[in-house]
């Protein structure tokens, strides 16, 4: 078993923090995404969307999507639960992750893929688009900040997924200058603890 990693793209440090919570360890094999290892025949037979990570079975199974990878170990070593307990508990975390991928990772991703020089000829760019993008993501921001006024995570008492996903579309964010806020207090609050749980710098 291992992982085939980029310790520079955000979804694959998705990955690496959950199983840093979970304590568990997996060999990762690095594709250097600056030389397009990944857009290669070699890697597309692993992935033909050519994105990392992907978690490669013993068996010779690839298992691709971060949210995917961490279910597979979820199912394995079940505690500590990232994913929520009980079907509401696991329902709330779902609906959670779901929206901090939707309307905070993707436009933060969005600010930066559709215009940067990273990905000029390997992408379709647009960037009046991700201009606009930017400015979603720091609406969200306002959003999240006002929904953590009344809870310690994203989900609710406990650190889950959500978290993890959260923090990491945020921290990217500052490639493209996407930054909390002076007055987003409950923000901050939020991104200081997450950020000091030794798994941040899985």
């Amino acid at each position: 078993m291992k992982i085939y990693n980029s310790s520079v793209a955000p979804n694959p440090r998705r990955v690496r923090i959950f199983l840093a919570e979970k304590g568990i360890q997996v060999p990762y094999e690095e594709v250097d995404l600056a030389q397009a290892e990944n857009r290669q025949p070699e890697f597309r037979r692993i992935n033909p969307l050519a994105a990392v990570p992907v978690l490669e079975l013993d068996d010779g199974a690839h298992i691709a999507e971060s949210i995917a990878i961490c279910r597979y170990f979820e199912e394995l070593h079940p505690d500590p639960p990232l994913f929520g307990v009980g079907a509401e508990g696991r329902a709330t975390v779902e609906m959670w992750q779901r929206r901090m991928e939707l309307t905070v990772m993707g436009p933060i991703a969005d600010a930066f893929r559709l215009q940067h020089e990273f990905f000029k000829g390997r992408i379709r760019q647009c960037p009046e688009y991700a201009a606009i993008r930017k400015l979603d993501a720091l609406e969200r921001l306002g959003w999240l900040d006002s929904e953590l006024a009344d809870r310690r995570f994203i989900a609710g008492d406990k650190f889950t997924v959500a978290d993890i996903t959260a923090m990491v579309a945020i921290d990217f964010g500052r490639l493209s200058n996407i930054r909390i806020q002076p007055d987003q207090s409950n923000l901050a609050r939020w991104h200081q603890e997450v950020s000091a749980r030794p798994s941040a710098t899985a």
